[in-house]
């Protein structure tokens, strides 16, 4: 590729910068001043971060922003303009709705629906106990099996859950964390049964330890042997399964704690370069593993601030990855993710109001240039969505999609002097951010980061975000429609899904047919072998996918990770 050189300031001479700089004040004194006479709404504006925004912005905002290396061209570094030339000009994109609850039929027959109505890919939310680790029989499961997602136990319900769907065909992510390791074997295992080769499965798994510490708060064994499955992870993808993206590194959890926008991207950034760090450690090729990475971001409800995010965070990644890593591919520089809009949004009252929510927050997402979206239903501040929900949240997508036109032009915001102005300003505190975490771990940020969960650093810097919005909310300062302000009397509730009350009996019947028709021994020989690996510190993927291919269960694998790390308890807690 041929140098370039585009310098944004040559558009705007010092001359031609002096004239604007002094029409400003010109405008201020003789047209805007006698308006300021009769006020402004508020005495501040800020976005939900509470970042102060201005009232107008000009080219003198944006004076020193160079166009060849602040923004370049979409597809090139810095990628802050979209992470492929064309974008959606090309394909749009994955549609890809969470689904999960009860047993693996109710959730395939939910795969199905969604596939029918225009899908293009599949999202998968497990139940509490799958997600902990635990089989649906264990005594913490009891009141949980099938409510928050579906519940796997085996190699059974993963094979009963895509029945009838191709997986060669379809690309499929897997929202799970300390057993992330195992969900990905019975999917690699449920591909050779099938038939279909390693090399063509496409999806990611979630499998993001670091921000369960930061943030989710789900674990099982503590942090840096956690760390040490998903980095195994990495290494069997890069040579196993190189189409399928074994760590999705999330900052969604850690909006959802109460992180502003600049946090959430400044963390999760730092957990990417911290699993970047422990890969080459082991001696990985910077250029082999990280086109594999994937993000996975929140969308809030104030569109310019998240629009900024997603485009500095591209930029950041982009310049680190090389500065830091010295990755040379484009692809290892191309900051991929997904988006999911704002849970913390949604409320109960008046919950039609969602729908509006979610699609400004979905809008937010497609500007910002995300790879694949997931939508929000309007009633999950209530329970899991309903099939009606469901669809009009999909439909959402496919009307901005097809309807709006944002799809037609890559990074239609893009020289907009507020949306570049507020791009800079995120990406200064993203780095103040991140600095800060790599001075923690004296030179690494990987060690930064295993600190600031072990201080507790991060509860204390989301704790305090969090009690801030929360403070504005109750004083008015943040108006949330129908809670705070335009609130209404009566109930607004629509009707929700209930998940079937037979539903930890029918598990429980498929768990225990299962434990009767498997070859115990050869579990047993299998989980042993996993044992042997852990402690000879080889790759632990090989050896789950033997157990769970012989019908070991989730809960008797992740057993054997407990016996040789032991249990995880936070020691500190919230000022």
């Amino acid at each position: 590729m041929s140098p370039r050189r585009h310098v944004w300031v040559l558009m705007f001479d010092e001359d031609e910068l002096e004239r604007i700089r002094e029409d400003r004040e010109e405008w201020e004194d003789e047209t805007l001043d006698p308006y300021l006479e009769y006020g402004e709404r508020k005495e501040r504006f800020a976005t939900v971060s509470n970042h102060e925004v201005g009232r107008l912005y000009t080219p003198e905002d944006i004076e020193d922003t160079d166009y060849d290396e602040d923004l370049g061209f979409p597809g090139e570094p810095p990628y802050t303009r979209g992470a492929y030339p064309t974008m959606y000009r090309g394909r749009t994109w994955t549609m890809r709705q969470f689904a999960g609850f009860g047993t693996a039929e109710e959730t395939n027959e939910r795969f199905h629906y969604l596939i029918d109505e225009g899908q293009t890919g599949l999202s998968t939310a497990f139940d509490m106990p799958s997600l902990m680790g635990i089989d649906s029989d264990h005594p913490m499961s009891q009141g949980e099996v099938g409510k928050e997602g579906v519940a796997v136990d085996t190699l059974a319900d993963m094979e009963v859950l895509f029945n009838g769907i191709e997986i060669d065909e379809v690309s499929t992510s897997f929202t799970i964390n300390p057993s992330a390791a195992v969900i990905y074997a019975m999917y690699v295992a449920l591909a050779d049964d099938q038939g279909v080769p390693r090399d063509d499965i496409k999806g990611t798994l979630q499998n993001d330890m670091l921000k369960e510490f930061i943030a989710q708060k789900e674990w099982v064994i503590p942090p840096e042997p956690s760390l040490g499955i998903v980095t195994d992870t990495i290494e069997f993808a890069v040579e196993e399964t190189p189409s399928f993206h074994p760590v999705s590194v999330s900052g969604y959890h850690i909006r959802e704690a109460g992180s502003t926008a600049a946090q959430e991207a400044a963390f999760t950034l730092a957990d990417g370069f911290a699993y970047a760090e422990d890969c080459l450690d082991r001696g990985l090729d910077i250029d082999g593993f990280a086109p594999l990475f994937s993000f996975f971001f929140n969308s809030h409800n104030s569109v310019f601030e998240e629009v900024a995010k997603f485009r500095a965070s591209r930029r950041i990644y982009s310049r680190l990855m090389e500065e830091w890593y010295g990755a040379e591919k484009d692809e290892s520089k191309r900051l991929k993710f997904h988006t999911q809009t704002a849970g913390q949004s949604l409320t109960a009252q008046q919950p039609m109001n969602n729908i509006v929510r979610v699609t400004l927050q979905a809008l937010a997402g497609v500007l910002g240039g995300t790879q694949s979206l997931h939508t929000n239903s309007y009633d999950e501040a209530l329970a899991l969505p309903s099939e009606e929900a469901v669809r009009v949240a999909l439909r959402t997508q496919q009307i901005i999609a097809e309807e709006s036109g944002v799809a037609d032009i890559v990074d239609p915001l893009g020289g907009s002097f507020a949306v570049e102005k507020l791009t800079d300003e995120m990406e200064e505190e993203i780095l103040e951010y991140i600095d800060e975490i790599k001075e923690m771990g004296d030179g690494s940020v990987r060690d930064g980061v295993l600190k600031g969960i072990e201080d507790g650093y991060f509860l204390r810097e989301i704790q305090d975000s969090s009690y801030e919005y929360q403070q504005r909310v109750e004083r008015g300062e943040e108006v949330v429609v129908g809670v705070n302000e335009y609130t209404m009397d009566e109930d607004t509730s629509p009707e929700i899904l209930q998940v079937d009350e037979t539903t930890r009996e029918r598990q429980l019947e498929r768990l225990e047919r299962v434990k009767e028709e498997r070859d115990d021994g050869e579990v047993e020989d299998c989980l042993k072998a996993l044992s042997e690996a852990i402690e000879s510190e080889e790759n632990v993927m090989p050896y789950i996918i033997d157990a769970v291919k012989a019908y070991a269960t989730m809960g008797e694998v992740m057993e054997v990770f407990e016996q040789h790390h032991g249990s995880y308890q936070e020691t500190v807690t919230a000022i």
